[in-house]
């Protein structure tokens, strides 16, 4: 006879807190959407019997380790709101280095869920998901302002970057494509990354609603017919 060894499930959330999170234009800065998301695949991993924690990386660098129950999603909860009281520094982690990470602290995690806007996305990446991705399955959520998704209309928008506050022209729709695939740049290689991989993929902006989204990624595949 055969034994297969009943584990309990365990889900691990990678939480980009790169200083280009903190940016929106409509509703909430990036930062924020992607902790909602966060604290949304907590509660529904715990509600789906599974263990829960957390890594960030970016300008912080930190990990909950995962705990089973509300516990451990009230945990969870508590982390983002810590990690995002920071201070933003401009410390930049490339992915493939947050992978390789999350790779040494899976504590036997089954699942994997990446949340980042797709700016710290570099070439090593691909091949530190095929090396995570034997470990567990990873989905991948891309958050992005409203702005890098579509072409913005034609007007003057004042942006702050590193404390300083400037505008910007927009008027012809060359000049307004450019900026917005600027802007966009980002979320689009990460999700044409997770594509090519066949991983499970979404994109979300700063306005949608951040449950949907992660229970969409999170929910049992049904069979195929």
């Amino acid at each position: 006879k055969l034994f297969q060894e009943d584990r309990e499930g365990c889900l691990l959330i990678l939480l980009d807190t790169h200083a280009s999170m903190h940016f929106g234009t409509r509703v909430r800065f990036k930062s924020v959407q992607a902790a909602r998301a966060a604290a949304a695949a907590a509660w529904y991993a715990v509600r789906a019997g599974e263990r829960v924690g957390v890594m960030a990386f970016g300008h912080a660098d930190q990990l909950l380790r995962p705990q089973a129950g509300p516990r451990g999603a009230l945990a969870v909860c508590g982390a983002l709101a810590e990690w995002d009281a920071q201070p933003v520094s401009a410390r930049v982690e490339p992915l493939s280095d947050a992978l390789a990470r999350a790779g040494r602290v899976l504590h036997g995690a089954s699942r994997v869920l990446l949340v980042s806007d797709g700016f710290s996305c570099d070439a090593a990446a691909r091949q530190r998901l095929l090396d995570l991705g034997r470990h567990a399955g990873i989905s991948v959520l891309a958050v992005a302002d409203a702005l890098e998704r579509a072409l913005p209309p034609p007007g003057r928008y004042p942006l702050e970057h590193a404390g300083e506050r400037f505008e910007v022209l927009l008027q012809s729709e060359r000049q307004r494509g450019d900026f917005q695939r600027a802007l966009g740049a980002g979320a689009a290689r990460l999700v044409e990354l997770a594509q090519s991989l066949g991983l499970r993929c979404s994109s979300i902006d700063t306005a949608a609603d951040a449950f949907e989204a992660v229970s969409g990624l999170l929910g049992v595949r049904k069979a195929a017919r």
